[in-house]
């Protein structure tokens, strides 16, 4: 079967050749069931996240022994099991977490496994799980976040910034999304964003206070960061007495740093947010927060956006649209449909 594999630490938006450090396998090994309670998946589609990109570069806090094949949220068909397995059955439509996604089939524990639901478009639930996982443990159980408390999220236009928006607005906040560049704003505003500041014109701090002080509000209550540099630094400038900091992850390339003296007098609270983390050592909120994000799914009240759909043979091209943050939501590897291309783009159904 064939296999994307990292053979080295480098570059993975290179073109794929001979000589680059990720590569297709075309006699990858077909995987065998590993336990009573192991189901075969095969790959519809795989996820790109930035954290792929950084391990494939050798700078993810996680580092997997080469070489490896990378990936982590799938979705796919079920098409064998375990004799111990209950909840699947050969044929189910299911999504999950796994390590090795970009592949053609795929073994993963029956526990790590979620049933897509009807009417839900198989490859945008593989753009679920990392995207809005981090977001709703981040806004729901890490932060409180509130009706009435203002949310400002940074990098708004990519895969989290685009379901923390989203999952905002569930929870009944008013939602300020920053992004890069104009053409960003309407998509944010479709999806229920109450202003869109574009981080490219300068500093966001008048456009933001503008912006509260139109609507009799003081500060912001709740930053949501993957971003990190200047931005953060700026947006520390417009948070309120007592207001949470949730630092995702830094697509900056700059690790800014969060004055302990300004958060004592303000009494902030920062929290970091390894997702990752929790299926580890709280797995319970990882469920709990994956059976919740299916139910506003069923109910419509989020979508799961995909921006570009790729080949496997394309990863390269995916790997440079989360890198260089050209993605509008989420960037996924089709693993199966070898007729989509580069100039492909799928929009979910949901």
């Amino acid at each position: 079967m064939q296999a994307l594999v990292c053979r080295k630490l480098g570059d993975p938006t290179v073109p794929i050749s001979e000589t680059s450090p990720v590569y297709i396998r075309t006699d990858y090994p077909v995987p065998q069931l590993t336990s009573p309670t192991s189901v075969l998946i095969r790959v519809k589609a795989a996820s790109v996240n930035y954290a792929t990109v950084l391990a494939c570069m050798g700078k993810y806090q996680e580092k997997p022994p080469l070489p490896f094949v990378p990936g982590s949220d799938f979705s796919g068909i079920v098409e064998e099991i375990g004799k111990g397995v209950t909840r699947v059955k050969v044929g189910d439509r299911v999504f999950g977490v796994e390590d090795g996604t970009y592949a053609e089939k795929i073994v993963v524990e029956e526990k790590k496994l979620f049933i897509v639901p009807p009417g839900c478009d198989l490859v945008a639930a593989g753009g679920l799980p990392v995207a809005f996982g981090t977001s709703h443990v981040g806004l729901v159980h890490r932060a409180g976040l509130c009706p009435g408390q203002v949310l400002l999220v940074l990098g708004a236009a990519g895969g989290v910034g685009l379901s923390a928006v989203q999952i905002g607005k569930v929870c009944g906040a008013v939602v300020i999304a920053v992004a890069r560049g104009p053409e960003k704003e309407h998509l944010l505003k479709s999806l229920g964003a109450d202003h869109v500041v574009d981080s490219t014109v300068g500093s966001i701090i008048p456009n933001v206070r503008e912006f509260l002080k139109s609507r009799n509000l003081k500060g912001v209550d709740v930053l949501y960061d993957p971003v990190g540099g200047k931005l953060l630094k700026d947006s520390l400038k417009l948070l309120n007495w007592g207001a949470k900091i949730l630092v995702i992850g830094f697509a900056s390339g700059e690790i800014p740093v969060i004055p302990a003296n300004i958060a004592l007098v303000k009494n902030w609270t920062v929290h970091g947010l390894y997702w990752g983390s929790y299926r580890i050592h709280q797995p319970e909120v990882y469920v709990n927060s994956m059976q919740e994000l299916l139910t506003w799914l069923a109910k419509g009240l989020i979508r799961i956006n995909i921006s570009h759909t790729y080949r496997l043979s394309e990863a390269n091209l995916a790997f440079a649209a989360v890198f260089h943050r050209k993605a509008m939501g989420k960037v996924m590897i089709s693993i199966e449909d070898s007729s989509l291309g580069d100039d492909k783009v799928a929009r979910s159904k949901i």
